[in-house]
């Protein structure tokens, strides 16, 4: 099946809601070309407020309604699906760092609460651990979630693949230093899962931190489509779904996995 996807490699102002959601309707208005594949538009991690953690109470988007509201609307007037770039929510028990999966309806089809918190950016101090997987059908075909940290866990990664997703969705806000990290583990993932990862990762600076872009497509053999470079900007891809299945029957790794031997 064909398909289109757009990394939208963003810089984010620090507590700015109203500012990083117009730049996003804006890039959306200069770049968008009406077209019948469908699309799925992918922005970065807390694309809403960046890592403003110690802002929390007065930020943070209760239960994502912010978000959803905003992004519905466009998706309603755009025909998109927005999938990933997640936001700082407030919900019961506190806080989480939540992607949201949309469709071209403004629906929120599912979400997904980031599982793996990265010490090193006191994530575990402010957020509460997620619980759960975010798979859903994007225009048919299975796929899933997750969120830059969760990049590093490939058991976490395969656990999609086995269920049978085709293409893995990745915000990120990843910086320059370990951008190789970042380079190679998206090939990695798409390599050992035999499926499509589409992955945003933020641009711009915040304080002493440079972030490091490089936003990626990169097919179920490992090959990129798309860089995003280190810049601010937007790409669209299209890509063809039925490269998972043949790829997967030519070399069938899930059916020679020996999980008991692997998990005791």
């Amino acid at each position: 099946m064909q398909l289109r996807v757009g990394i939208f490699q963003l810089d984010i102002r620090i507590g700015d809601r109203k500012y990083n959601q117009q730049n996003v309707r804006d890039w959306l208005k200069r770049t968008y070309l009406p077209d019948d594949t469908p699309t799925a538009i992918v922005l970065p991690e807390i694309w809403d407020v960046g890592y403003a953690l110690n802002e929390k109470e007065q930020l943070a988007d209760k239960n994502g309604e912010q978000a959803l509201a905003f992004l519905g609307s466009l998706a309603r007037e755009y025909g998109v699906w927005f999938i990933g770039g997640s936001v700082m929510a407030k919900v019961d028990d506190g806080f989480v760092n939540r992607a949201q999966v949309i469709n071209p309806k403004g629906e929120l089809v599912n979400y997904y609460d980031k599982v793996h918190l990265i010490g090193l950016m006191d994530e575990d101090k402010h957020f509460m651990r997620g619980t759960r997987k975010c798979e859903f059908d994007f225009a048919g075909i299975k796929s899933a979630a997750c969120i830059c940290y969760d990049l590093r866990f490939c058991e976490w990664q395969r656990t999609f693949a086995v269920d049978g997703a085709e293409l893995l969705f990745i915000s990120a806000e990843w910086p320059i230093p370990r951008i190789e990290h970042w380079n190679t583990l998206l090939r990695a993932r798409a390599i050992e899962n035999q499926m499509f990862v589409v992955a945003c990762n933020r641009s711009g600076v915040t304080g002493d931190t440079i972030f490091g872009g490089r936003s990626a497509v990169i097919d179920p053999l490992g090959y990129t489509l798309f860089d995003g470079g280190t810049d601010e900007g937007v790409g669209y891809v299209k890509i063809d779904t039925e490269m998972v299945d043949t790829t997967r029957a030519f070399l069938p790794v899930f059916g020679d996995r020996t999980p008991n031997i692997y998990f005791k």
